[in-house]
C-alpha cells in the first residue's frame, strides 16, 4: 500500500501534497502570500550551491532534469489550478536561476549578484522574454520565459564578474 492510500485509509482525505505540488510550488515556496517567485527563486540558491562544483556538462544534464520536471509539473498544475501561470508556480524560477548561474563560483557576492539579477530580469521581461511569456502557452511557455530571463542574467553577471571579481 502507498503512503497515499494509507494518509487516505486512515484519515479518510486526500493528502495534500503530491510529488507535482512539490515540484511546482518549490517545495511549498510558492505558497508564500507575498512575492511568491523571489521565494521560489530562493530554491535556486541551495541546489546551486549542490550542483556548483560539478562539471559542466553535469551540472547542464541536471538543469535539464530540473526543466523537465517543471515543464511536467507546471502542466499538471495548470489543469489541477485551473490558470497558466499561477503565482504558486515557481519551479519556473528555480530553473531560471540555476541558468543564471552556469560556470558561476559559488561565492556568497556572486550567488547573490546572480539571484538579483534574475529577478530583474524576470520581472522587467525585456524582450524576447516578454514575447515568450505573452506567445508561448502551456507548461513550455512558463519554463521558457524564465529560461530567457535566465540567460539576460547570465549576461549581466559575467559583466560584473568581469570588472568586479
Amino acid at each position: 500500500m502507498s503512503p497515499r492510500q494509507l494518509f487516505s485509509r486512515f484519515t479518510g482525505l486526500r493528502p495534500p501534497w503530491s510529488l507535482k505540488r512539490l515540484i511546482y510550488t518549490g517545495l511549498g515556496l510558492g505558497l508564500a502570500p507575498r512575492a511568491p517567485g523571489t521565494f521560489g527563486t530562493l530554491l535556486g540558491l541551495p541546489l546551486f550551491r549542490l550542483m556548483a562544483d560539478l562539471p559542466w556538462p553535469a551540472y547542464l544534464g541536471l538543469t535539464g532534469l530540473v526543466f523537465a520536471a517543471g515543464t511536467w509539473a507546471t502542466r499538471q498544475a495548470e489543469t489541477e489550478l485551473g490558470r497558466h501561470d499561477a503565482p504558486e508556480v515557481v519551479i519556473d524560477e528555480v530553473l531560471g536561476y540555476l541558468v543564471t548561474m552556469f560556470l558561476a563560483p559559488a561565492l556568497p557576492g556572486v550567488m547573490m549578484w546572480g539571484f538579483v539579477f534574475f529577478r530583474l530580469f524576470d520581472i522587467l521581461k525585456p524582450w524576447p522574454v516578454s514575447w515568450a511569456d505573452r506567445r508561448l502557452s502551456g507548461s513550455l511557455g512558463v519554463m521558457l520565459d524564465d529560461v530567457l530571463a535566465g540567460i539576460y542574467a547570465w549576461l549581466a553577471l559575467r559583466l560584473v564578474a568581469h570588472f568586479f571579481f
